[in-house]
C-alpha cells in the first residue's frame, strides 16, 4: 500500500478531531495512539475503509473513559462506534469497494475497538483482567492467523464467520450491560458472573469455527 488522497484527507480530518478531543478532555498522551492510527490511515485506500477505521481511533476515549468510570461517554462512543460498523458496508456496497482486504480490516478495528474499552474496564477496577484478556485474545488470535496465511503465500477470503460475530454481539451485550448497570448504580455481579461463561466459550466456539473454516480446501474464512 502507499499514500492515497482518500487515505490523507481522512487521516487529516480524524487527526484534528481526535488531537481536539485529547486537549479538550485532558489527555494529551492519547493523542499519541490517534497520531499512530492516522499515520497507518494515510496508507489505507477506500471511503468504507476509512470509516472502518474510525474505531480504531475511538479505542483511546473508550480506554480513558472506561479507566475513569465514565459510563454516559462510554455508551455515546459505542454508539457512534455501531454506527461506523453499519455504514462501512453500506458505503463499500454502493461505491462498489467491497474487497479482502476491508474484510479483514474490519475484525481487527473491532478488536482494537473492544481491547481499549475492556482493558480500560478492568483497569479501573470494573471488569476481571482476566476476562479482559479473553476478550482480546478473541480477536488478536484469529488476526494472527490471517497474517500467517498471508505470510505463507495463501489468501484467505477475509470475512466474519456466523460464530464470530455471534460472540462480538454477546461480548458487546454483556459488557455494554455490566457498564449501564454500573451506570444505574446497580449491582452488576450476576452479568459479571454470566459474562465469566458465555465469553469463554463463545470465543472457544469461535476458534473452533476458524480452525474448520482455515481447514477447507477452498478459500478460508477469517473470524
Amino acid at each position: 500500500m502507499r499514500l492515497n488522497r482518500t487515505g490523507v484527507i481522512a487521516s487529516a480530518v480524524y487527526l484534528a478531531l481526535g488531537l481536539s478531543w485529547a486537549v479538550w478532555a485532558g489527555v494529551p498522551l492519547a493523542g499519541g495512539w490517534i497520531v499512530v492510527v492516522a499515520v497507518v490511515g494515510a496508507f489505507i485506500p477506500g471511503a468504507a475503509n476509512q470509516v472502518t477505521l474510525a474505531r480504531a481511533y475511538l479505542a483511546a476515549p473508550l480506554f480513558v473513559y472506561a479507566l475513569e468510570k465514565g459510563f454516559g461517554p462510554i455508551a455515546v462512543t459505542v454508539a457512534l462506534a455501531g454506527v461506523t460498523d453499519l455504514l462501512d458496508g453500506t458505503i463499500a456496497r454502493r461505491l462498489g469497494q467491497l474487497s479482502n482486504f476491508g474484510g479483514g480490516l474490519d475484525p481487527v478495528v473491532d478488536g482494537v475497538l473492544m481491547g481499549g474499552l475492556v482493558i480500560g474496564l478492568a483497569l479501573g477496577g470494573t471488569f476481571p483482567l482476566w476476562l479482559a484478556l479473553v476478550v482480546i485474545a478473541r480477536y488478536l488470535l484469529p488476526a494472527l492467523a490471517g497474517g500467517v496465511l498471508f505470510a505463507s503465500g495463501r489468501r484467505p477470503t477475509l470475512r466474519h464467520t456466523v460464530t464470530g460475530q455471534v460472540s462480538t454481539t454477546l461480548i458487546l451485550v454483556l459488557v455494554g450491560g455490566v457498564c449501564l448497570f454500573r451506570a444505574l448504580d446497580q449491582d452488576p455481579s450476576g452479568l459479571l458472573n454470566a459474562a465469566e461463561v458465555v465469553i469463554p466459550v463463545a470465543t472457544a466456539a469461535t476458534y473452533a469455527h476458524l480452525a474448520w473454516a482455515l481447514g477447507r480446501p477452498v478459500a478460508a474464512a477469517h473470524s
